[in-house]
């Protein structure tokens, strides 16, 4: 098999991209067979513990609010990892339209390089029971719905889940101008996620002045509302410190705009 048919997002013009890909594979593969050696070169933004607590409001509306979590490292397959939570719900009042309750777990290794395994468990208008297992043996990946298993999909090496990648994104230095891209993966395909660091500016929220970048993922690949509104934007603002801790998030769908503010930050345990 070509290698442009394995990894058809990647454009193999010149030897040179060829030479990058064998590069990056092997230093993967070089770190996850020494993770003792990364992980004491590499300090994280962020640790089990640590707690983000946003209000969504929908066109202004108090819609719900979402959390994003680190629980305790555990094991999978007999490796550490780290373990990564997003639960969201809406409020009593949008409940009468459109209820949410939705939960997502999301396993990397704790040299965060590549992830494990993905969930989703949604619990209100619609219900949906999704996972993602990641097989790096194969350097596959295979999605599965309600117990129905899909085929398993070709991934590029060091590709991270749709949460996974978030936290990802805050091993960057950030700069203006700056254009990062990571593999990431939803099981049913894999493609290279790229954000681009906008500007550095000062946002206020509930009257606190903060020091941010603003950072624009592309949403090209990205389904769904975001598929099917014209011009639809992402944007995140992020603290311009060492913890690039997300402070709002504004989206423009064809359903309307939505902001999450963050409300409560819980620092990790020392």
């Amino acid at each position: 098999m070509k290698l442009s048919d394995r990894y058809p997002h990647f454009k193999f013009q010149t030897g040179k991209h060829l030479t990058l890909l064998i590069l990056n594979t092997l230093l993967i593969t070089f770190l996850w067979n020494n993770p003792t050696l990364f992980a004491a070169k590499k300090a994280y933004p962020f640790s089990p513990g640590e707690q983000l607590t946003f209000e969504v409001r929908w066109s202004f509306i108090p819609a719900g609010r979402a959390v994003l979590e680190i629980l305790p490292v555990e094991e999978v397959n007999g490796e550490n990892a780290f373990h990564f939570v997003m639960t969201s719900e809406t409020y009593p009042l949008i409940d009468i339209f459109y209820k949410v309750r939705d939960r997502i777990d999301s396993y990397t290794d704790t040299c965060m390089t590549h992830s494990f395994k993905y969930k989703k468990s949604k619990r209100g208008t619609s219900t949906k029971e999704v996972e993602v297992i990641f097989n790096w043996k194969k350097g596959t990946a295979r999605y599965s719905e309600s117990g129905q298993k899909g085929q398993e999909i070709s991934i590029m090496p060091g590709s991270f889940d749709p949460l996974s990648v978030f936290y990802a994104f805050r091993l960057h230095s950030l700069y203006q101008g700056k254009k990062i891209e990571t593999p990431v993966t939803d099981g049913k395909k894999c493609v290279i996620g790229k954000a681009t660091v906008i500007k550095k500016e000062k946002i206020k929220i509930n009257g606190k002045l903060y020091d941010t970048y603003l950072v624009e993922p592309e949403l090209k690949h990205l389904g769904g509302v975001f598929e099917k509104t014209e011009d639809a934007k992402l944007r995140i603002w992020v603290s311009a410190d060492d913890k690039k801790i997300p402070l709002r998030i504004e989206s423009r769908l064809i359903v309307g705009s939505f902001i999450a503010e963050l409300t409560s930050y819980k620092k990790a345990a020392p």
